[in-house]
């Protein structure tokens, strides 16, 4: 994080790690770069806090990505992968990260979500309102939902620039 005697606008930045994973595979077949989107939110913006919510499954090859993700700068928030007996698969942050996105969102100047969730279209739109704190959206273009874009104060398409 930088410095507090900053005079760039304090940001937080939110990640629904698994939904821009599976989105960056579908569109792009590529994964995200975190290290250039950082250096680029870093280069505008005091990052205050940033958070990466991920599911769990006991893969080395996941942990060791999470180990980067921390070693960039990103708090990794963790939820264990849940198999049910029908065969079906639970695992979503939405909650955990509406809850921070409420309780960082009043302190910051802006809220960056990485995100295609429509269902985020809500939140967004209730930090406007009630905080007037606008939130940027990065996501896949055709894999992000209309109303989280609309909800959005600045839609911003993953491209190559942000991409491995």
């Amino acid at each position: 994080m930088t410095g507090k005697n900053s005079s760039k606008p304090r940001v937080g930045i939110f990640v629904d790690v698994q939904n821009i994973y599976y989105t960056c595979r579908e569109s792009y077949r590529k994964n995200f770069d975190y290290n250039s989107f950082w250096a680029k939110i870093s280069e505008e913006y005091e990052i205050d806090c940033a958070i990466a919510y991920a599911i769990y499954r006991g893969d080395e090859k996941q942990s060791q990505f999470q180990n980067i993700l921390r070693a960039i700068g990103f708090e990794v928030k963790l939820k264990p992968f849940i198999q049910r007996r029908d065969g079906s698969a639970k695992g979503d942050w939405d909650v955990g990260i509406t809850i921070d996105m409420l309780e960082y969102g009043k302190k910051l100047d802006k809220v960056i979500l990485l995100s295609g969730d429509g269902d985020f279209a809500l939140l967004l739109g209730h930090l406007k309102q009630r905080y007037n704190v606008p939130c940027d959206v990065y996501g896949a273009d055709r894999l992000t939902a209309e109303a989280l874009k609309q909800s959005a104060a600045q839609f911003y398409c993953i491209d190559d620039s942000l991409l491995l």
